[in-house]
């Protein structure tokens, strides 16, 4: 059985697929993650804010596992960039993982991609959707990408 990990940037998951509106619910995307691309272990970045503890909670219990970047605040907004932590984590785990998926829109990861690419190690990019995903990353990807808005009904938020 592949051994495959995911790294999700989840703050640029999360506003993609809030811009296309609708909302995901983090279990399904986990079981998604695991029976589609046999992910073994999802990571996800995102900034720590303490008033979020039980989000976090359910996160991990969905089977998450958490890397937390420290929030700086600009105009008053949280800021917790996390493409250095989820690129560094990629290349700590390198050799434990068969492939790796890689689940953001932003083209900052189009050198991490390209590289996994070139070593036959990218399972898959998961965008949230085409129009806000960057052509580097696209370019990068060679092909090896896939939409969240295509499986929304698999893994959409439904009250």
């Amino acid at each position: 059985m592949p051994n495959n990990f995911a790294f999700v940037d989840s703050q640029n998951v999360n506003l993609g697929v809030r811009g296309d509106g609708w909302r995901i619910d983090w279990k399904k995307f986990r079981a998604y993650l695991k029976t589609e691309y046999d992910v073994t272990k999802a990571y996800l970045f995102l900034g720590f804010i303490p008033e979020y503890t039980s989000l976090y909670n359910n996160l991990q219990d969905a089977g998450f596992t958490l890397i937390f970047k420290t929030v700086t605040y600009q105009a008053g907004k949280p800021k917790g960039n996390v493409d250095a932590e989820l690129v560094l984590q990629a290349m700590i785990d390198y050799p434990k993982y068969d492939r790796a998926l890689i689940g953001t829109s932003d083209g900052d990861f189009a050198c991490l991609v390209r590289y996994l690419e070139e070593q036959k190690k990218l399972l898959r990019v998961l965008s949230p959707n085409r129009d806000g995903c960057s052509a580097l990353l696209k370019r990068a990807s060679k092909g090896l990408i896939a939409f969240l808005d295509d499986v929304r009904g698999k893994i959409e938020y439904i009250k």
